[in-house]
């Protein structure tokens, strides 16, 4: 079974199963499409957990959230009086942690999967290049964003329609996005982190206010652990541990 946010995330998921691959594999492909065809919140800009139980029984926990940058401080988001002011953690290049998503999938694939990361990032570089027919459900999330979109022209140029927002039935196309991810096809996770994809987010960090650096991501590293566990009903519950807040609170409960 493959459940994503977005039918087509979950069709190439699926294909992948049916093509061979085992769970991680088609967790990395459906994930590498969230960032096309989910642009809300699928991310390579971000990062995430993976929870992983094996065919044996062993549980396997991987974090590549995104961590605070090398130069944030406890009073980053503070005044000198020590109230937090609104927006700075939300709405500024202040807010922007070191993604750790690319890492994070690479790293799974690399352990657990049985593909090439060629193979499983196919779909999504075709889907960003030749675009994808939007659907109500698409063109909601966009919505959400348009205002802020026009603020942004480089964000405008991908994610309006000539200045309006996109309807249902149009095709969105990528293709700065499509030759990202090219680039990380071929050269894996140092495409991201340690060339021009690094060197433009900090670049843009830099000019709009933000304190990321190269050291930020050079340094990044995921970690391997173990899940969060819990009895309930006679059933073994597995899932995050902190930095997430769900697996601990599901088990307090």
């Amino acid at each position: 079974m493959v459940v994503t946010a977005q039918h087509l995330a979950t069709e190439v998921g699926l294909n992948i199963l049916k093509r061979g691959g085992n769970a991680v594999d088609a967790a990395v492909a459906s994930s590498s499409n969230l960032a096309v065809v989910h642009p809300c919140c699928g991310n390579l800009g971000g990062g995430g957990f993976m929870t992983i139980h094996l065919a044996g029984g062993k549980n396997i926990f991987l974090d590549f959230r995104e961590k605070a940058p090398l130069a944030a401080t406890p009073t980053l988001y503070q005044d000198s009086k020590g109230n937090v002011i609104p927006g700075l953690s939300t709405h500024t290049f202040l807010s922007v942690g070191v993604p750790g998503t690319v890492m994070g999938l690479d790293a799974a694939l690399k352990r657990y999967g049985t593909l090439p990361l060629s193979r499983v990032m196919a779909p999504a570089i075709e889907l960003a290049k030749d675009g994808y027919v939007l659907q109500p459900g698409d063109v909601s999330f966009l919505d959400r964003g348009a205002q802020g979109f026009a603020k942004h022209p480089n964000a405008a140029a991908i994610f309006l329609n000539h200045g309006a927002p996109y309807v249902a039935g149009q095709r969105l196309r990528q293709p700065q996005l499509a030759r990202t991810l090219e680039a990380i096809e071929r050269g894996g996770t140092a495409a991201f982190y340690r060339g021009p994809i690094a060197r433009a987010i900090v670049a843009a960090s830099n000019a709009h206010g933000g304190i990321l650096s190269l050291q930020d991501f050079t340094d990044y590293s995921v970690a391997w652990g173990e899940p969060v566990t819990c009895g309930y009903h006679g059933y073994t519950i597995v899932s995050t541990p902190p930095p997430s807040s769900g697996g601990t609170t599901i088990c307090e409960i």
